[in-house]
């Protein structure tokens, strides 16, 4: 019998990784291995990739329904907007799926200022209103529209995005996630309003201003 040369083992081995690659790789959540797996929150303050699952015999249908996009969003803040999420912090039945949505409420001129999702892509659709929606590629291309009710809109995951609204009265968005828990790193906040704060000569270098600048940026978001 003709023993493989070790060149031919070793392409065989290439072959069969980049065979696996495609399933080892996972573009969102995880898979569920169950029918479901409800959120039990209080069972550890410790989660890897979701929560605990409750006991199947302690689930009801009640867990499996959440009304929390039904309530108007408070838009009277600095932004005028509000963002009512719908994830498995607040319906825990979404626990190991890989989905979640929110309710996003706007303010005549309210705003959703520029933030990302780093564990999703979002899609949404034009409830009520008009709203500017827009997104940076990672080649610093800027995407927009005007989108007007029932107009749909995806942004890809984690790109740096917004939606503003351009209309004359109140406007509404609803928007969906691949992910159970997306994350939201509002870039403001993040910048100007972390703990502890990021140092003003890293903030003055990086935008190319002066001190009193960023202190004064600071200031408006200080609790």
């Amino acid at each position: 019998m003709k023993i493989p040369s070790r060149s031919h083992v070793h392409m065989l081995s290439y072959l069969v990784v980049l065979l696996l690659l495609p399933l080892l790789a996972s573009p969102a959540d995880p898979d569920p291995l169950q029918d479901f797996c409800v959120a039990d929150q209080s069972a550890s303050s410790i989660s890897v990739n979701g929560f605990p699952c409750k006991p199947a015999s302690k689930v009801t249908s009640d867990d499996f329904f959440f009304d929390g996009l039904t309530k108007v969003g408070d838009t009277s803040n600095i932004f005028g907007s509000n963002v009512t999420g719908g994830n498995v912090l607040n319906f825990p039945a979404l626990n190991t799926l890989g989905i979640s949505m929110n309710r996003v409420d706007f303010a005549p001129g309210g705003l959703n200022p520029p933030h990302t999702h780093p564990r999703a892509t979002e899609s949404g659709v034009v409830i009520e209103g008009k709203l500017l929606v827009g997104f940076v590629t990672t080649g610093n291309v800027y995407h927009s529209k005007v989108l007007t009710s029932g107009q749909m809109f995806v942004i890809p995951r984690g790109l740096v995005h917004f939606q503003k609204n351009v209309g004359v009265g109140k406007a509404l968005i609803i928007t969906a996630f691949n992910s159970q828990l997306p994350g939201a790193v509002v870039l403001p906040f993040t910048l100007f309003a972390s703990t502890p704060s990021i140092p003003d000569d890293v903030l003055t270098r990086a935008f190319q201003v002066e001190e009193k600048v960023i202190e004064s940026i600071k200031s408006k978001f200080s609790s």
